[in-house]
C-alpha cells in the first residue's frame, strides 16, 4: 500500500470513528447477550468505512456538524455488510477482507439469522435520523435497487446454478458494455451515490447541490467497481483479502476485464475462455488458463482507462459545490479508489 493509500485508510478510521458504537447498539439491541458476538463478526472483519465516510464528509462539505448525520451514516455502513453476507451466500464465498465469511464460519442458517437482523438494524438507524421518513424511503430504494443489480450479476454468470430454473432460463449468454453499466450502476455505484445524497439531505442542501453529489458519488462507484473487476484478475490474495480469480471460478460475465478480453481475442481463444468460463466445474488450473488469456488481450490498460474517465466525471461534478478540506478529500477518495490495491 502506497503513503498516500494509507493516510486515506487512517483518516477514514478517525473520520467513522463516532460511528462505530452506533452500529453497535444498533445491531445488538433486543439481542440475548451470547448472541452478540455472532452478530457483531461481519461488522469487526473490517472494511474501509467509505460509505459513512462519504455521508459525513459531505455533511460537512456543506458546512453543517456531525451531530445529525451520525445514524444515517451507520445505517448505511450496515446496510452494505447486509448485502456483503446475502452476497456472500449467494457467490459461496469463503473470503472477505482477508477472513472467513459469515456463513462459512458459523453456517449458511446462521448468515441468514445475521442478515436479517442488519436489515432491521438498519430501519432502525432511519427512524432515529432527523428526515427519518426521506431517509427510510432512500434506505429501500438502495436495498430495493443493489438487489435489482445482484439478480443482473447472477443472470450474467456463464455457468453453474443448474438447479436454479429461473437463472437457467433468464440466464444473459451475450453480454454488452450497456447491460455491464446497467449491472455495477445498480449494484455497487448506486448506494455510493445514496450516501453522498444523504449527508447533503442531512445538510440542509439545495436539490442542485444533492445533484452534484449524487453524480460524485455514482461516478465514484462505478470506478471503485471497475479496480475491483481489475483487482480480481490482476490483484495479489494477501493485499486484496478474496480469492484472485473468484470472479472466473464464479463464472462472472459481469466483470469489465474479462468482458473487454473477450472482444479483444481471436476466436479460437474466445472459445477456449468462454468453455473454462461455462465448466461444471471450474480449477485452480482453469483458472490458470483463463488469466492467461485474458493476459494476452490489453483488457487490464483498457479497464484502467475506463476507471480514469469515471474519475473524472466524479471530481467534474464537485466544480459546483464548496471548496474546503471536505471537497479536498473528496477528490483524493475518488484517486485513492483507482489507485487500492484491496
Amino acid at each position: 500500500m502506497t503513503q498516500k493509500n494509507l493516510k486515506i485508510d487512517t483518516i477514514l478510521n478517525k473520520l467513522t470513528k463516532p460511528v462505530e458504537p452506533i452500529i453497535e447498539k444498533l445491531l445488538t439491541s433486543y439481542l440475548d447477550k451470547k448472541h452478540q458476538g455472532l452478530v457483531k463478526y461481519q461488522i469487526k472483519t473490517g472494511g474501509k468505512r467509505l460509505r459513512p465516510a462519504l455521508v459525513l464528509i459531505t455533511c460537512q462539505m456543506l458546512g453543517y456538524p456531525l451531530k445529525d448525520a451520525l445514524y444515517p451514516a451507520a445505517g448505511l455502513e450496515i446496510l452494505h455488510n447486509y448485502i456483503l453476507i446475502v452476497d456472500d451466500i449467494i457467490d459461496k464465498s469463503d473470503l472477505r477482507r482477508g477472513k472467513k465469511t459469515v456463513w462459512a464460519k458459523f453456517s449458511k442458517s446462521m448468515a441468514e439469522c445475521v442478515g436479517v437482523d442488519y436489515s432491521a438494524a438498519v430501519f432502525q438507524a432511519a427512524s432515529r435520523s432527523k428526515a427519518r421518513i426521506e431517509i427510510s424511503e432512500l434506505f429501500a430504494k438502495a436495498i430495493k435497487t443493489i438487489i435489482d443489480g445482484e439478480i443482473l450479476d447472477i443472470l450474467f454468470e456463464q455457468g453453474g446454478r443448474e438447479e436454479e430454473y429461473y437463472v437457467v432460463k433468464n440466464r444473459y449468454f451475450k453480454i454488452t458494455d450497456k447491460n455491464y453499466f446497467k449491472m455495477v450502476g445498480k449494484k455497487t455505484a448506486f448506494l455510493l451515490q445514496t450516501c453522498c445524497e444523504i449527508g447533503g439531505i442531512c445538510a440542509g442542501a439545495k436539490e442542485k447541490e444533492i445533484q452534484s453529489l449524487r453524480n460524485y458519488g455514482f461516478n465514484l462507484g462505478i470506478a471503485f467497481q471497475i479496480q475491483d473487476d481489475i483487482l480480481d484478475i490482476f490483484g495479489q490474495e494477501k493485499k486484496f483479502g478474496k480469492k484472485i480469480g473468484k470472479d472466473i471460478i464464479e463464472r462472472k460475465g459481469g466483470n469489465i476485464v474479462i468482458l473487454l478480453a473477450l472482444k479483444e481475442l481471436n476466436l479460437t481463444d474466445k472459445k477456449k475462455l468462454l468453455g473454462i468460463l461455462r465448466k461444471k466445474k471450474i480449477s485452480q488450473k482453469d483458472v490458470k488458463k483463463a488469466v492467461n488469456l485474458i493476459k494476452k488481450t490489453k483488457s487490464q490498460q483498457k479497464a484502467i482507462l475506463l476507471a480514469k474517465k469515471y474519475v473524472e466525471k466524479a471530481k467534474k461534478s464537485l466544480e459546483q459545490l464548496p471548496k474546503n478540506k471536505w471537497s479536498e478529500l473528496l477528490i483524493n477518495l475518488v484517486d485513492f479508489a483507482i489507485a487500492r490495491e484491496k
